[in-house]
């Protein structure tokens, strides 16, 4: 199993930082995949809730990929999961958690994965997969952050 974490301070309201993290066009902009109809019920825009499932295709080091998340677990402004149900990896779970500090928001981000081909997929693990995913949650940070505070996050949010 592998841990990949990080953080970022965000200075804009929790509810803001919450929502934003949860917009599929955000996290569509930075990451080659792209939400696209599955079965009946899979979210492809918007924000996503408790419960969602998303189907996730692009590609990515030159191969088509897929990946199906379900939002297991889902506290508004404090905490949510997303979890692979169909993809590539042997398994695969992010926790988005959110903390207000003194004005400012800390995100803490935790993804716990593990590759399938025993020896073979561990390494592919430790040598491409932890550091690609390390460089996508950090672009992803800094575009929220960017997002968040400035009037950037009307495109995506309605009016606090």
């Amino acid at each position: 199993m592998f841990v990949v974490k990080d953080s970022i301070h965000i200075i804009a309201p929790i509810e803001r930082c919450f929502m934003l993290s949860t917009s599929l066009a955000i996290v569509e902009r930075k990451f080659s995949m792209r939400p696209v109809s599955g079965k009946q019920g899979e979210r492809t825009s918007g924000l996503v809730v408790g419960g969602d499932r998303i189907r996730w295709e692009g590609w990515q080091f030159g191969l088509p990929q897929y990946h199906v998340s379900l939002i297991s677990a889902f506290e508004p402004n404090r905490f949510f999961q997303n979890e692979m149900i169909a993809g590539r990896f042997k398994s695969f779970v992010h926790d988005h958690e959110f903390t207000e500090i003194g004005g400012q928001v800390l995100l803490k981000d935790t993804v716990r994965f593990s590759m399938p081909l025993g020896s073979v997929g561990r390494r592919i693990g430790r040598r491409i997969m932890v550091p690609h995913i390390r460089g996508m949650m950090q672009r992803r940070f800094y575009l929220l952050r960017r997002i968040a505070e400035s009037d950037e996050w009307r495109t995506y949010l309605p009016e606090e």
